[in-house]
């Protein structure tokens, strides 16, 4: 069948203002966020409803038609690449806030809604919605449970599985599922809500979420502390989770992270420190003076240089913007930036990013690291020039290195960016053959067609 053809089938069954087939749109939904990955869907239909998302999933499965479900395509593994390509199906006009209870602490929210409106309704009521990706402000919710979604205060509070309780989901074969409910227990039947949450638009295509909320802390308070190197950090973060405190926020800049940073945003960071540690809590006023001051005495034996608490909101928020602006500070420094993520233990921290340096200088690339110490995410990130294609190719050599030394440090390819096909290269080597073959008799009896975002999981 023609281009035209699809055109018109689709439109009968979405309507004709929401299937495009012309160059432009083709284009732009050719990339996600991620560098170096494109590819030509020949569709992309926006579906208004569940319903619809089913019809257009029998449609494709009765004709081995690829599908790739994308929200605002905010992710960093080319998750939402149409590598064979096929029908981008856009779910953003699924975007009604449904329900926020105070009484159940839950939320109901089709999964085009953005994250940052997730978390406004929830404010709005008293309540808090804890994931917190970096992107919350563009990426939508069915991207975050697509993902597993992580953030600044996964530490404390966890990451976007935490807080899925249940999932409206769409098969290839157009079923209509429910999985999970209302209930923080549920042990009826395979835990499906826990197996969508991170299964990358390979196995459904998610259409609904149910998400716990939790009281909003009634105070949070936020400091940063310097140190001559990441080592002397990270010797300070382990000190801190043994002193019997789980901070909210406990993220880490590298020396070159904190230059970009303060060249880009002016917010008056130590050019002179080898590393930034920037930590926070929430809780009852008590709690976080104590703790905070807890952490400060901690950092200071632990050989800061030196450690300042923020005296106002304002401060509190320009040094969490200081950290959410690393990449785009990054990103001023060359035309190509890649962002990477990996995992290892927290005690491994600075050995991890020494390993980097060394990977880096060996390979003659600059490849600066920020990200999550109190968990030991990292986002190890490489500028670059992309018309020189020697040094695209060392990148990507340095990366292998990267996720090869954080396996062999008892850690992950990645913490919360996801596989999708940037990563599908390393998944052997992280969860051996045997979980590998699962995975894929797991997406067949999923999809027994194969339609839905080939080319990643399980395929």
């Amino acid at each position: 069948m023609t281009r035209t053809d699809h055109a018109r089938d689709l439109a009968a069954l979405v309507g004709p203002g929401h299937v495009r087939v012309d160059d432009g749109a083709l284009a732009a939904y050719a990339r996600d966020a991620t560098p170096l990955f494109h590819a030509l869907p020949q569709a992309v239909v926006l579906p208004g409803s569940t319903e619809e998302v089913a019809a257009v999933l029998r449609y494709a499965t009765e004709r081995g038609i690829p599908v790739v479900p994308r929200g605002a395509g905010s992710n960093l593994c080319a998750g939402t690449v149409p590598l064979t390509g096929g029908i981008v199906l856009v779910l953003t006009r699924l975007d009604r806030i449904l329900e926020v209870s105070s009484a159940e602490l839950l939320a109901r929210v089709q999964t085009g809604v953005t994250t940052a409106r997730l978390a406004d309704a929830a404010a709005r009521a008293g309540l808090l919605y804890a994931p917190d990706p970096g992107s919350r402000t563009v990426s939508t919710v069915g991207g975050n449970v697509a993902t597993c979604a992580g953030g600044l205060r996964g530490l404390k509070y966890g990451v976007t599985r935490n807080y899925v309780l249940g999932l409206e989901a769409v098969l290839p074969t157009g079923e209509v599922i429910r999985t999970g409910g209302r209930l923080w227990k549920d042990v009826a039947g395979y835990d499906l809500t826990r197996l969508l949450t991170g299964s990358e638009g390979t196995l459904a295509v998610i259409t609904e979420a149910t998400v716990a909320l939790l009281p909003t802390p009634s105070e949070t308070g936020t400091g940063v502390a310097y140190f001559a190197s990441l080592a002397d950090a990270s010797r300070a973060v382990a000190a801190v989770i043994a002193s019997g405190i789980v901070p909210a926020t406990l993220e880490f800049l590298d020396r070159k992270c904190i230059a970009a940073v303060e060249e880009f945003a002016g917010l008056g960071l130590r050019k002179d420190a080898g590393a930034l540690l920037l930590f926070g809590d929430d809780g009852t006023a008590q709690a976080v003076t104590a703790n905070l001051a807890r952490i400060q005495e901690v950092c200071t034996q632990a050989g800061a240089l030196e450690v300042t608490l923020a005296e106002d909101v304002a401060r509190a928020d320009a040094l969490l913007a200081a950290r959410r602006c690393s990449l785009p500070a990054l990103s001023r420094r060359g035309s190509l930036t890649i962002l990477e993520d990996a995992t290892v233990p927290r005690h491994r921290l600075a050995e991890m990013v020494d390993r980097i340096d060394g990977i880096a200088a060996r390979h003659d690339l600059t490849i600066a690291t920020f990200g999550h110490a109190g968990d030991g995410n990292l986002h190890p990130t490489c500028v670059l020039d992309p018309d020189d294609h020697a040094a695209v190719d060392r990148a990507h050599q340095a990366f292998a290195e990267i996720f090869a030394t954080a396996i062999a440090l008892d850690g992950t390819i990645t913490g919360e960016h996801g596989v999708g096909a940037a990563k599908l290269p390393y998944l052997a080597d992280r969860i051996g053959a045997d979980q590998v073959a699962l995975l894929r008799r797991i997406k067949k009896a999923f999809d027994p067609a194969g339609i839905l975002n080939p080319g990643k999981l399980g395929s």
